[in-house]
């Protein structure tokens, strides 16, 4: 037979196992045949469920678009609640390029309620994990920030203060909501990653948490992206502008023995996240729009830990009678066992890239949404839908073969960024300092 039909016949037999026989198990013991198929089947649903999440990506269209905003501002960065007992989030929040964060029902993105009294300017927004009405802020001023979205008051519930030189320029919290990381802008010589204990948040804010400890000697310049693992809350992943792309393993007594890893990107990093079954890959983005992909369980073996590295995405990467202008970062996709990056044009259409260890592959482009160079999303794997915001000042609600309601597109936004994007491309000699 060929592959094609041993393809078919691999699907059939499988079905017929499904629908006539159980268990499986006892059925692949004593059945030569099953044995044969086997590989065959598994590749067969796992094509299927990709395919099937390339079909949703590409089918993505505009559900829900905000209101105007009396202060247009760029929206930087966004994320959701997610509430323990529903699949359902009810809140989204957006830092701003005003100083401000700014709170949205999840379905409706009617906007709800804003935070402005930030005295600089604003790195990343996070909701806690157990708590969906706690959400954090990091500032250049030092300081990160949480607050109580159900709280209309321009007070924090808790405020985390690091030491007087620090400027943070990027921050994460832990998946079990116990520990906050910032990281800072190079200040002389320093470069720290900080930490705090973040529970107790419901605690008076007039006294400002301090520090548990910082990592100092793993970075040499801006820390520009902090991850923490989305299942073991001590590991955590960042990058630099140095190029390099640490994993820590916080448990451990000092920050030498908790650095599990080094990978050099060669470039300024811009983005880093986990991927792969129990999230055991890293990858990052460049600020000149490159592509690194890390296996770190291939660490203690001889294997090299390289999957992909990809020098500059936009030559890559073609789509019909547009090009590629900027990445936006990456998300990891679950149930397909699949990792996908987001980018875009200056006009604001976005594109949606299958990454693979063969190369990088344009699964669809969402058009029609904004004006402008997109900023920030945010993956909701419980409905498969995604939000956008950009320098049109928009937030925009995608879902599968979603039909808007009103559609009225809004001009390109002609204001000016209070935001100094951070692109320092660096030839980094460095190598790394573990496999």
């Amino acid at each position: 037979l060929s592959l094609q039909q041993d393809v078919i016949a691999g699907f059939l037999y499988a079905i017929l196992i499904l629908v006539v026989f159980h268990p499986v198990v006892d059925l692949i013991d004593n059945f030569n045949l099953t044995y044969k198929y086997a590989p065959l089947i598994i590749i067969t649903f796992e094509m299927a469920a990709v395919e099937k999440v390339e079909e949703q990506l590409a089918s993505l269209r505009i559900a829900k678009r905000s209101a105007p905003s009396e202060e247009p501002a760029y929206l930087l960065d966004i994320d959701l609640s997610r509430p323990a007992q529903s699949e359902n989030s009810r809140f989204v929040a957006v830092s701003c390029s005003n100083k401000s964060i700014r709170v949205y029902n999840r379905e409706t993105l009617h906007f709800l309620r804003e935070y402005s009294s930030h005295p600089g300017i604003l790195s990343g927004v996070r909701f806690a994990r157990a708590c969906d009405s706690a959400v954090f802020s990091a500032c250049s001023d030092g300081t990160v920030k949480c607050w109580d979205v159900r709280s209309a008051t321009q007070k924090p519930v808790q405020v985390f203060s690091g030491y007087p030189s620090n400027v943070f320029i990027s921050f994460d919290i832990s998946c079990s909501d116990l520990i906050v990381c910032a990281g800072t802008e190079k200040v002389e010589q320093d470069t720290f990653l900080v930490f705090w204990d973040a529970r107790s948040i419901t605690d008076c804010a007039s006294s400002a948490k301090e520090p548990l400890g910082v990592y100092s000697e793993s970075h040499n310049d801006d820390i520009t992206k902090i991850c923490f693992h989305p299942v073991e809350p001590n590991l955590v992943v960042s990058g630099s502008t140095d190029g390099l792309v640490n994993v820590f393993d916080i448990n451990k007594d000092n920050e030498d023995d908790a650095l599990i890893s080094t990978c050099n990107s060669d470039s300024s990093v811009s983005f880093v996240g986990w991927s792969g079954k129990d999230y055991k890959q890293v990858y990052c983005l460049t600020h000149d729009e490159g592509f690194c992909w890390w296996d770190t369980a291939q660490l203690d073996t001889e294997e090299p830990i390289t999957l992909l590295r990809v020098l500059d995405v936009r030559d890559s990467v073609c789509a019909e009678n547009q090009s590629l202008h900027y990445l936006v970062g990456g998300l990891y996709h679950e149930k397909a066992e699949k990792l996908f990056l987001i980018g875009g044009t200056s006009t604001g259409n976005i594109h949606l890239i299958s990454c693979g260890t063969d190369g990088l592959s344009l699964v669809g482009t969402l058009c029609g949404g904004h004006s402008a160079t997109v900023r920030s999303f945010c993956w909701n794997l419980a409905d498969e839908s995604l939000l956008t915001g950009g320098e049109d000042a928009q937030l925009l609600l995608w879902k599968p073969g979603a039909v808007e309601r009103s559609f009225t597109k809004k001009a390109s936004l002609k204001i000016a960024s209070s935001v100094q994007k951070r692109v320092r491309v660096h030839n980094s000699s460095l190598k790394s300092r573990k496999k």
